[in-house]
C-alpha cells in the first residue's frame, strides 16, 4: 500500500441518545470525499475508539469499510490495552476486509521497547495484516522509537510510521537512518510543512474532519513543489491547528464538524462538551479556514 494525501482520521458520530449516528456518519463521508480526500481511518484516537465496545468499533469500521470505493485506501484503528485484545480487534478488522491497520503503543501499559517489538510481533504472528505503526506520545505514555524501526527493517509488513509526536528531529532522524524504507505519514498536525519537508508522503489527519478542502490543498500545493505557496496556506491553519494540539481535541473537531453544516454530535463523557468561550475561541481560530 502506498499511504498518500490527506486521509481523515474519523470522528465517530453520536446522536443525541450516545448512539453511533450512521446517516451523520454517511453525510461527513460524502462531504469528504467531494473535498478530496484520498482513504479513511477509523477507530483511531479521533474516532474514541476507546469509548466504543467492540462491536461498536466493528460495526463503524464495516460502515466505513460498506462506503469506501476501491481506489480509497482503507486503514483500521485495531488500538486497545493489551496484546491479546489488539489481536481480536485486528482479527475482527481483517474479516470485514482492512489489510492494513494503525496501531500505537497499548495504552496504559507504557511497555519498554522489547515488550513493544514482542507487542507488534505477535499481531504481525496472529493476524495476515499489514502495520502501519503510530508514535503518539502524549496518548500513551512511550515512544514508538528507533528500537521499535530497527526491529522491523526487515519486515515488508510494518509499512511505515504516523508521527504524532511534535518532536521535528523525529522525520529527520527516520529519513537519516532508514531512507525510504519506512513511509511516513504525518500527524503532528500544526507541523504539516516540516514533516512533508523531511520526508512525509501522507496525513492521517483529524482536522479532515472539519477542514478537509483545506488540508487537501495543502497537500496538493506541497506535492507540486510550490513550497512558498505551500507555507502561506499553512499559515492560514497554523492558528486552528494549533488551538486543536493545545488540548480537547475531539471536541473541537466536532465542533468544527458542526461549523462546517456536518454536525456529528458531542463526545462520549468523560469528554464535555467545549464551553460557549472555548467554541468562540476555536471559532476565531477556524475563521480563516471556512471563509
Amino acid at each position: 500500500m502506498k499511504l498518500r494525501g490527506v486521509m481523515p482520521a474519523l470522528v465517530t458520530p453520536f446522536d443525541t441518545h450516545g448512539k453511533i449516528d450512521f446517516a451523520a456518519f454517511e453525510k461527513l463521508l460524502t462531504k469528504l470525499r467531494a473535498d478530496g480526500v484520498t482513504g479513511w481511518v477509523p477507530c483511531g484516537s479521533t474516532g474514541e475508539y476507546n469509548a466504543l465496545t467492540a462491536d461498536e468499533r466493528a460495526s463503524v469500521l464495516k460502515f466505513v469499510k460498506d462506503f469506501a470505493n476501491k481506489d480509497e485506501l482503507l486503514i483500521a484503528g485495531t488500538n486497545a490495552g493489551s496484546t491479546w485484545e489488539v489481536i481480536e480487534h485486528t482479527r475482527r478488522a481483517r474479516e470485514i476486509g482492512y489489510d492494513t491497520v494503525l496501531l500505537s503503543a497499548p495504552f496504559y501499559a507504557t511497555p519498554a521497547p522489547n515488550e513493544l517489538i514482542a507487542h507488534y510481533q505477535s499481531v504481525l504472528d496472529a493476524v495476515d495484516v499489514n502495520i502501519v505503526l503510530y508514535n503518539y506520545p502524549p496518548k500513551v505514555g512511550v515512544e514508538v522509537g528507533l528500537e521499535v524501526l530497527d526491529a522491523f527493517v526487515g519486515n515488508p509488513r510494518i509499512l511505515g510510521i504516523k508521527e504524532s509526536s511534535g518532536n521535528l528531529l523525529r522525520p529527520i532522524e527516520i529519513r537519516s537512518r532508514y531512507g525510504d524504507r519506512y513511509q511516513v505519514t504525518n500527524g503532528s498536525d500544526d507541523q504539516t510543512l516540516d514533516f512533508y519537508l523531511w520526508g512525509a508522503t501522507s496525513w492521517i489527519c483529524g482536522p479532515a474532519n472539519c477542514m478537509a478542502k483545506a488540508c487537501v490543498d495543502l497537500v496538493n500545493t506541497i506535492e507540486a513543489g510550490d513550497w512558498l505557496k505551500a507555507r502561506d496556506k499553512m499559515q492560514v491553519i497554523f492558528k486552528a491547528m494549533a488551538s486543536l494540539e493545545s488540548g480537547k481535541f475531539v471536541q473541537k473537531v466536532k465542533y468544527g464538524c458542526e461549523m462546517a453544516g456536518i454536525p456529528v454530535g458531542a463526545g462520549r463523557k468523560p469528554l464535555l462538551e467545549l464551553t460557549p468561550e472555548e467554541k468562540k475561541s476555536f471559532a476565531e481560530a477556524m475563521a480563516p479556514v471556512i471563509s
